[in-house]
């Protein structure tokens, strides 16, 4: 048993970052995590999903757009066990990163299953079903989500999956369905066809990626369409049939008129639930979710929580924000967290789609006066010197004063591009401050300047 200023449960990217701030804080902090560091971004989720989609995309490349660069490629094959092996290899190193910066910072790494039975006490069971005890002034909960299975349809590891499974499969399937086309349904989409597996996406909305703006989600649809993925949208899912060789997956459209898919196995990414710690104490909770004070604090005095499991958006990069405005608050009382308002969203497909700030319809919904700046891919040099012109930049602009109410981009490198306009957003600069800021030539990133001239009524290469 010790005694902590802070105990954080959960590795994830709340909990490691939390651990760690607190640490350079000077308090004494341990973590208690049942798997390894890096939570799920790190080892069954943001990380991993990046190195398949890499292979994924330069597979495509060779296979289909080699003779476009020149190269002539004779019996192109792949081996689909090093495929997942290099991804496992990353994730593995991440897990040590979070190892050697908890050994860096003090910090303690407790293994084994975390319980809450009162306030100031962690009790712990390791893997050898031998428990103790902690106390700490502070608790901090960060124990993020797991996938949310679809009624009727369990997971069963083999023909019906999650994204966890989809990331180690030992074979590839010949065929799979997906349901749901959030950001995980599409970035596995994107990777399973890129290896020949027919892929089918259902989704109950009208469009890919509900969350983005209309326009955007629109073009990946078509380019989804040209790379030969079938996305059944606006259709909602009326029967399954699971057997050990396949599934039997019935949907009907709006006008109720049904077709029933055959494939080896489908992949439910419909989204996520929260994974509550384990114990007697009892929170206050709002949708299944951690309901947490301004300061992150919950309803239990000196319990705090953040990440996933406080709710949407549910994004590793907003969890690490949430992790250090609750531990500063936390430590600092002078210190006044702030929550989440300006985040960026990010799709790793090719091509890709980034986002942050107000859709087209969310601003016309709210009665927001805007006015559209666009520019297409196809117009810049660099897109078309390295073959990704498809896409384009997008920006809501607010008249009359001319700033960014939101930008989305669609295209190659969008998720490294839209740093920049999330930047903008915070710093309230308008179209006219980024038309006054040279951007390197040529680049992608000069997509948003020109885009901005587009708004500003500027435009030289449109």
């Amino acid at each position: 048993m010790a005694n902590y200023d802070l105990i954080v449960i959960g590795a994830g990217p709340a909990g490691y970052v939390a651990a760690i701030k607190a640490a350079q804080l000077g308090k004494k902090v341990a973590c208690v995590e049942k798997e390894r560091g890096g939570g799920t971004c790190n080892n069954w989720g943001c990380i991993p999903t990046k190195a398949l989609l890499k292979n994924a995309e330069l597979f495509h490349t060779m296979k289909h757009r080699a003779a476009e660069f020149g190269f002539k490629i004779e019996g192109l094959s792949y081996d689909w066990p090093a495929i997942i092996k290099r991804s496992r290899v990353v994730s593995d190193k991440g897990a040590a990163g979070v190892d050697y910066l908890f050994k860096k910072n003090k910090i303690d790494s407790i293994k084994g299953e975390a319980s809450l039975d009162k306030a100031g006490e962690v009790r712990v069971k390791s893997a050898d079903g031998k428990e103790e005890t902690h106390t700490a002034a502070k608790i901090l909960i960060g124990t993020g989500c797991v996938s949310r299975p679809l009624p009727g349809l369990e997971f069963n590891g083999k023909t019906v999956i999650g994204s966890k499974e989809a990331l180690a499969l030992p074979a590839q399937p010949k065929s799979i369905v997906i349901i749901g086309a959030g950001a995980i349904g599409v970035e596995f989409a994107y990777f399973f066809n890129a290896f020949g597996t027919k892929v089918t996406i259902v989704e109950m909305l009208p469009n890919l990626l509900p969350v983005e703006d209309t326009e955007v989600s629109q073009a990946l649809e078509k380019s989804f369409a040209k790379q030969g993925i079938t996305s059944l949208l606006g259709h909602k899912t009326t029967k399954t049939e699971v057997s050990d060789s396949g599934v039997k997956i019935t949907v009907a459209d709006a006008a109720g008129a049904e077709k029933t898919i055959e494939a080896d196995m489908v992949l439910v990414a419909i989204g996520i639930q929260p994974l509550l710690p384990a114990g007697a104490l009892k929170f206050e909770l709002v949708k299944g979710y951690l309901k947490t004070s301004d300061r992150y604090e919950t309803s239990v005095k000196g319990v705090f929580a953040a990440g996933d499991i406080i709710g949407p958006p549910w994004l590793a990069h907003v969890a690490s924000f949430e992790a250090v405005q609750a531990v500063e608050g936390m430590f600092e009382p002078k210190f006044k967290p702030k929550k989440v308002t300006i985040f960026p969203g990010c799709t790793y497909c090719q091509p890709q789609v980034a986002s942050v700030g107000l859709t087209e319809r969310a601003a016309k919904e709210a009665g927001k006066k805007f006015k559209i700046g666009k520019f297409p891919f196809m117009a810049s040099g660099k897109a078309r010197a390295i073959g990704e012109s498809e896409g384009f930049v997008k920006l809501i602009v607010g008249e009359p004063h001319g700033e960014i109410l939101g930008a989305h981009i669609i295209g190659s490198e969008a998720t490294e591009m839209i740093a920049e306009l999330g930047l903008a957003i915070t710093l309230e600069a308008t179209i006219d401050e980024i038309e006054a800021t040279i951007h390197a030539h040529p680049t992608l990133g000069e997509g948003v300047k020109e885009a901005a001239e587009v708004a500003a009524g500027h435009a030289i290469h449109v």
